[in-house]
């Protein structure tokens, strides 16, 4: 993923409410949004490397990653695509787990993590160091950056999540996908400085990315309920934003 706000402990109905983008080459091969038969998991499938960039668990359990926007930091270990299916497909609980992958988390390609479980949440990452840091209820943000970093479609996604709770329509996610359609971008001046230029930055501002070869290839709203039922609904695009289908499947069946 690119772009991600969700709010953990903080909405009347939902434990963990979480929308995000996954920006990628379209030539990247991807299978869209299943139940994969093992390990039994929700998710996307990266077909490259055999990882996924989101998933879920009938038990409640989530996480998603993102990479660290930084050129001059080599692309070097293991697929961070990995982490999110090392965590879903094992057995040891959001806090076991952030404890053990301060470990090994510098084996693995520049990342951020978030992971979710029936009662904690944690993010993690490795540059510049490994890290771990538990989460408060609340709406936070994650982008391709540290954990909340306030680039201008981050902070905006988060205010948009938090005007769709305080209207209080717990069903309908329209808003959050319109938050997650937004192609306008930011004045210069507001934009980060992560080493790509000025041109590129301008490009990758918008929320919603569209392009030949790069863009938005998924649309996802999480949604998982106190009672650890919910939904994950995907929504998929090609080259210059084509629609290429939406797939909602029930958790905690």
């Amino acid at each position: 993923m690119c772009l991600i706000a969700f709010a953990w402990n903080h909405h009347p109905r939902w434990r963990l409410l979480l929308a995000g983008n996954r920006d990628e080459f379209h030539a990247r091969p991807s299978a869209p949004l299943a139940r994969w038969p093992s390990p039994a998991i929700v998710a996307g499938k990266d077909l490259e490397a055999g990882g996924t960039w989101l998933g879920v668990t009938d038990d409640g359990r989530c996480s998603v990653v993102t990479n660290v926007r930084d050129p001059r930091d080599p692309q070097l270990g293991r697929s961070r695509g990995l982490l999110a299916l090392d965590y879903l497909g094992g057995s040891i609980d959001a806090t076991a787990h952030a404890t053990a992958l301060l470990a090994t988390a510098a084996d693995y390609r520049p990342f951020n993590l978030l992971t979710f479980d029936a009662n904690a949440a944690f993010y993690l990452g490795n540059r510049p160091e490994p890290r771990a840091q538990a989460i408060t209820p609340g709406v936070h943000g994650l982008s391709n950056a540290d954990f909340n970093t306030p680039w201008p479609k981050t902070r905006a996604l988060m205010q948009r999540m938090a005007a769709w709770i305080a209207d209080g329509d717990a069903d309908d996610f329209a808003p959050l996908f319109a938050a997650l359609a937004d192609p306008h971008g930011y004045p210069d001046e507001q934009l980060p400085d992560t080493g790509i230029g000025l041109e590129r930055e301008r490009w990758l501002s918008s929320a919603f990315i569209s392009g030949e070869r790069y863009g938005t290839r998924a649309s996802t709203v999480v949604a998982i309920g106190y009672d650890g039922r919910g939904v994950v609904v995907e929504r998929r695009f090609g080259p210059f934003g084509r629609e290429e289908g939406e797939t909602a499947i029930p958790l905690g069946r």
